[in-house]
């Protein structure tokens, strides 16, 4: 199992690009594979809501040009915030800049208030579902073909095209864990997948994307599997992990081995450490650095 780690959105530019610069310098038998960032224009807090709040494929582009090695990618980019032929456009030129380590994370969208906030279509769940399959048609089109004619629910395109190309063949990451529609996009469009878990809600929701590749007749290992969780160390990191909403892990580092280890056996090919609430470039080298020594290591 590799291992990544995402970062604080909300970091000014110069805290960024040294978290990043130190965790491409990591040395020893265990590294970082890739530096992930979330897209999200506000906090999803009560009002005032006003914190501060990067742009993912800004932040991303100038990761990708301050490191050398690490995989930069989107977690994940909301389809509703963008037209899907202007994200083609955008992730081929961060794929020249980046030298193929870019990936295009993306799902359907879900945080209501910033849609309402900026102005942006919301729809209802269903909607949304629709038009990420119908974004990833066009953007894998772009992505393959010399030229795209598309007309469809939402999106309309007449000879589009990508020049120049994505350096490489451009990885597509899509975020979701429902169970009846997708699977079905993942298996059709998806290089990678992504999803929030704890192992044992992974390994019941990998059995069923498997089961989808198996029917959409695609070997199983094509599809590069990840997931996160907050990482929480000692007794009280325990406790507070078993509170949290999010998936978390926490205890000794004997007990967060044993759970990556779970994680792995449930199929993950890649786990994110996110650190998106620590504060400063110094704080985000020392969580990385312990957990590279005491944890990562070990597996």
């Amino acid at each position: 199992m590799r291992f990544s780690l995402w970062l604080p959105a909300h970091l000014p530019w110069r805290e960024l690009r040294a978290a990043a610069q130190h965790v491409e310098s990591a040395a020893g038998t265990t590294t970082w594979r890739g530096l992930w960032i979330e897209d999200h224009f506000m906090d999803n807090t009560a009002e005032p809501n006003d914190g501060a709040r990067g742009e993912c494929l800004t932040q991303l582009t100038a990761l990708a040009s301050s490191t050398a090695r690490l995989r930069v990618g989107s977690m994940v980019l909301g389809n509703t915030y963008r037209h899907p032929a202007l994200v083609a456009k955008q992730a081929a030129s961060l794929s020249d800049i980046a030298d193929g380590r870019f990936v295009l994370g993306i799902g359907a969208g879900w945080q209501e208030n910033e849609h309402r906030a900026f102005g942006l279509p919301f729809g209802d769940v269903p909607s949304r579902i629709r038009w990420l399959r119908e974004s990833l048609d066009v953007i894998t089109r772009l992505r393959d073909e010399d030229f795209v004619d598309h007309a469809g629910e939402r999106y309309t395109l007449e000879r589009a095209s990508l020049n120049p190309r994505p350096h490489a063949d451009l990885p597509i990451l899509v975020g979701g864990k429902g169970e009846k529609v997708m699977p079905k996009i993942v298996a059709r469009y998806a290089d990678e997948w992504n999803f929030w878990s704890r192992p044992d809600e992974y390994a019941r929701k990998n059995r069923i994307f498997t089961s989808a590749l198996e029917s959409a007749g695609r070997d199983p290992r094509s599809l590069w599997r990840t997931t996160q969780a907050f990482v929480l160390h000692g007794q009280e990191g325990a406790k507070r992990a078993a509170q949290m909403t999010r998936p978390a892990i926490g205890g000794s580092t004997a007990e967060i081995v044993d759970q990556l280890g779970s994680y792995a056996a449930a199929g993950v090919d890649e786990f994110i450490l996110p650190v998106v609430n620590l504060r400063s470039a110094s704080e985000i080298a020392d969580a990385s650095d312990r957990f590279l020594a005491e944890v990562a290591s070990r597996l």
